[in-house]
């Protein structure tokens, strides 16, 4: 059970605690999104080691700049805490592999590939949220990233594209190359 079950809104209260300078805020806030945003980050960072590190970066960034939140509605504070661990985590992965997200104008796939591929979605309805979460994983760093950042987080190309600092083509192509990647490791997975 959450030490803040009891409140209406555990948001508004945990940013009440750090506006009042309660010292408890810090272990509240923790205690209460240390999990999710352990599980956010780990779609993009696969290394156990610079997974603590991102997000340790990530919890003194929170932690410094939580006087600039400003609460919205409910579920504001979350989504804030999760848009700063996936920025420390990108910010990350451009330090740490610049080849991540490389810019190849001819990547892009011709439309009829595409229409031809588009009946082999493997069907996934046996297999757990887990195997799928872990397949994401073994994807690569660049394809890995763009997916989640389209699929899960429901990034646009375009806005990918300034998140990572490359061209919107390539941020489709790998999404493409991402999806093809998966629906082929999943496939494998069902044999």
């Amino acid at each position: 059970m959450s030490l803040l079950s009891g409140y209406y809104n555990k948001e508004q209260h945990i940013i009440s605690l750090f506006a009042k300078g309660d010292t408890r805020a810090m272990d509240v806030l923790y205690s209460e999104y240390a999990d999710f945003l352990t599980k956010v980050c780990s779609r993009y960072i696969g290394n156990t080691d610079d997974l603590h590190d991102v997000l340790q970066e990530a919890f003194i960034k929170i932690f410094t700049k939580i006087h600039t939140f400003e609460y919205r509605d409910k579920g504001s504070l979350k989504a804030w805490l999760t848009r700063t661990v996936i920025n420390e985590a990108l910010h990350f992965l451009r330090d740490n592999d610049a080849h991540a997200f490389v810019d190849n104008e001819g990547d892009l796939p011709d439309t009829a590939a595409v229409e031809a591929d588009s009946g082999t979605e493997p069907d996934i309805d046996n297999l757990s949220i887990q195997q799928i979460t872990d397949t994401i994983l073994q994807l690569p760093i660049g394809y890995r990233t763009v997916f989640n950042l389209f699929a899960i987080e429901g990034k646009s190309h375009k806005e990918i594209a300034e998140l990572l600092k490359i061209k919107p083509d390539t941020s489709a192509s790998q999404f493409y190359k991402a999806r093809s990647m998966l629906a082929k490791m999943l496939k494998e997975q069902m044999k």
